[in-house]
C-alpha cells in the first residue's frame, strides 16, 4: 500500500504540475529536454500505480486461496521483491525508450 501511495503522490506531485501549465498556455511552456522527462516519469508513475495493483490484487488473491499456507509464501523478502520488481519495470517501460 505504501507503494501504491507514493506512486500515486509521485503522480501529483511531479506530473500534474506541468500538465496544469500546459493546459492553462495551451502549449509546452517548459524547455524541451523537460518534456521528455516529463513524459517519462508521467508513464513511470502510472504505470507503477497499475502495477501496484496487480501485485496487491496478486496478494489478496494468494490470501483467499491458501489462507494457512499465506504466511509461508508472502515473506517480507518476497513483499519488497515484488515491490523492486513493479517499479523496475515500469521505470524500464518509461525510461528506457528515450
Amino acid at each position: 500500500l505504501v507503494s501504491l501511495f507514493m506512486s500515486d503522490l509521485m503522480v501529483g506531485l511531479v506530473v500534474m504540475p506541468p500538465a496544469m501549465l500546459n493546459q492553462l498556455y495551451g502549449r509546452w511552456v517548459l524547455q524541451g529536454d523537460v518534456c521528455s522527462l516529463w513524459y517519462s516519469f508521467d508513464v513511470m508513475c502510472c504505470s507503477a500505480s497499475i502495477l501496484n495493483l496487480c501485485v496487491i490484487s496478486l496478494d489478496r488473491y494468494l490470501l483467499i486461496i491458501s489462507p494457512l499456507k499465506y504466511k509461508l509464501r508472502m515473506t517480507s523478502c518476497r513483499a519488497l521483491w515484488l515491490i523492486l520488481a513493479t517499479w523496475t519495470l515500469a521505470a524500464l517501460a518509461s525510461f528506457l525508450p528515450i
